[in-house]
Order: structure tokens, then C-alpha cells, then sequence
């Protein structure tokens, strides 16, 4: 999609699952064109030349010794749940008991 390209605000704004007003829409219209710009930027670089990698430094040895170390206690690691029974985290049902 080029920069010139019409941009459906209202879509995005669906999916996004927001909503916004006729000021936000032109806003974010402006918005999307100039990272559609940089986009076309990106694009006009020749890579030719370079090798396809994951990272942009070479990355060696990222996984750490495992070792045993003392936990946060219970109390600290349930303060933020929404709600906690018999020390632990109390999520809504998902499986249902009928066969």
C-alpha cells in the first residue's frame, strides 16, 4: 500500500475495537500516511546485497545457568490478582463438566 493509497480509518478503529471522533479520524489519517511514507522509504533501500538474518548483532549464548533461588512470597505474588483462593489465582471456568 502505497503513501497515496486511501486509508479506511473507521475499519482500523473497528478492529481496534475503539472510538473515535471526526478530529482523531483526520488526525490519525495524517498519522498512518506519514508511517506509510517510511514504509516506502524502507522500501527503496537496496538490500540486495545483504544476508537475510533474525537479529541484527549475532546472538551467542543467550540461555543462563538454571539455579535455584528463593521465591517472592506468596502474599507478594497474589497482590495483584483479581481474586485468590486457597493461595491461588482464581480465573473464570472454561472447561464445562458436561459430556
Amino acid at each position: 500500500m502505497s503513501a497515496s493509497s486511501a486509508i479506511d480509518i473507521d475499519r482500523i478503529a473497528a478492529l481496534a475495537r475503539i472510538e473515535i471522533s471526526d478530529a482523531e479520524k483526520e488526525k490519525f489519517a495524517g498519522d498512518f500516511r506519514t508511517i506509510l511514507e517510511f514504509f516506502d522509504k524502507i522500501k527503496s533501500v537496496d538490500v540486495s546485497e545483504l544476508e537475510p538474518c533474525a537479529h541484527a548483532f549475532p546472538v551467542y549464548n543467550i540461555l543462563r545457568e538454571d539455579v535455584p533461588a528463593e521465591t517472592l512470597p506468596v502474599e507478594a505474588l497474589l497482590r495483584n490478582a483479581p481474586a485468590a483462593r486457597d493461595d491461588q489465582i482464581v480465573v473464570p471456568r472454561v472447561v464445562d463438566d458436561e459430556n
